[in-house]
């Protein structure tokens, strides 16, 4: 197929977790042998922090302004067997006007931000998608999954919801032998409500155990935060040193946004990343977890600064590593950017051959008519 991308990012993973997600789509589906094109709006912030100018597989173009992107790859959009329009496209809603206008081939929506996406929908402040759009675009393909997908079809009115999960790229996350720096670490940017289960997860922890050695990495987290002595901070880890930062861990902690446990079936690519390097995993609950890692087996369940205590203090290094060993396996064989590739790959074929199966409860008769229509 050819295949045209409109994405928020594709060359500078600078403040966004799309550039890496793009990156390995778009490679896994060129080695599948597709022709595909991604169109970037180059913005200041976004050009002067470029860490992948170039791809190794699919083509980028860049494009100043909405009437420069219609003047230069209308060609393009008319021609293509698919158009994917992402979440947080400048201008995202006259991008998607304009795509579902010219578009010959199958349309689709990537929303890499479902949960903030239809909170945004449902306050009528969405900048890159109406409801309206919702309803036109053939696929809506979503980083979360579950019963969301139901609600965007149901409430929403799309005639075909699709789980996109994030992926990881093996070639950048694998284990290394290295001697373990600290007992728990954690990954990520400060938010309010992850705050209280950091604190509860680590920050306690830390506090009952001033032999434990802990590290929190990630930006924007207030000054006036009393950290432990043994809680060490790093201000910011650039995306080539996050494959050291798991590997010199026992074990690390997964911490998820309040809109992604109230939707559920929203894993992050941190847990992907850091399963995939090995490195146990503490994590807290959401529903839908169990279906991606097995509690017990795959991922440890943190609720209790206590539970997080007996883990790092009574766990054997043995069964630690098996916990490690037996997440990695599982992103090996569902989780990799290959993974996404080929479900990408069946979601469009699906839905240009009108060949639709009642995976979230839909009548695939009614959405055949629908497509057709």
């Amino acid at each position: 197929m050819k295949i045209v991308i409109l994405g928020l990012s594709i060359t500078s993973s600078w403040g966004n977790g799309h550039a890496t997600t793009y990156r390995g789509l778009v490679r896994e589906l060129a080695a599948r042998g597709h022709d595909v094109l991604f169109l970037e709006r180059d913005v200041p912030w976004y050009a002067d922090n470029r860490d992948a100018p170039r791809l190794a597989a699919g083509a980028v173009a860049l494009y100043r302004s909405f009437a420069e992107l219609k003047r230069r790859h209308g060609r393009d959009v008319r021609e293509a067997d698919a158009v994917i329009v992402g979440s947080f496209v400048p201008e995202g809603i006259a991008v998607g006007e304009w795509v579902l206008g010219a578009a010959r081939g199958v349309t689709a929506f990537y929303d890499i931000d479902t949960p903030v996406t239809l909170a945004a929908l449902e306050g009528g402040r969405c900048e890159y998608l109406s409801r309206e759009l919702v309803r036109r675009y053939d696929v809506y393909l979503s980083f979360t999954g579950g019963p969301t997908l139901r609600r965007i079809e149901r409430e929403f009115g799309s005639p075909c919801a699709r789980a996109l999960y994030c992926s990881v790229d093996l070639a950048h996350y694998f284990p290394e032998r290295r001697e373990p720096r600290w007992d728990l670490g954690y990954l990520g940017t400060f938010s309010e409500d992850r705050q209280p289960t950091l604190e509860r997860l680590l920050v306690s922890p830390a506090q009952r155990w001033p032999e434990g050695r802990f590290i929190i990495a990630g930006p924007q987290y207030p000054r006036g935060i009393a950290w432990p002595r043994n809680v060490r901070r790093v201000q910011h880890l650039a995306p080539d040193r996050h494959r050291r930062f798991y590997n010199e861990q026992r074990f690390t902690l997964n911490v998820t946004r309040a809109n992604m446990i109230a939707a559920g079936y929203s894993p992050s690519v941190r847990l992907f990343e850091a399963a995939a390097c090995g490195t146990p995993i503490i994590s807290d609950y959401w529903p839908g977890l169990e279906e991606l890692f097995l509690p017990g087996r795959e991922v440890l369940l943190g609720r209790t600064s206590g539970e997080v205590l007996s883990y790092l203090r009574e766990l054997s290094a043995e069964d630690a590593r098996a916990i490690g060993e037996a997440a990695r396996e599982k992103v090996m064989t569902a989780h990799t950017a290959a993974h996404r590739a080929a479900e990408l790959e069946k979601h469009l074929d699906a839905v240009a051959n009108h060949s639709h199966p009642e995976e979230n409860g839909e009548n695939a008769t009614e959405y055949a008519g629908r497509a057709t229509g």
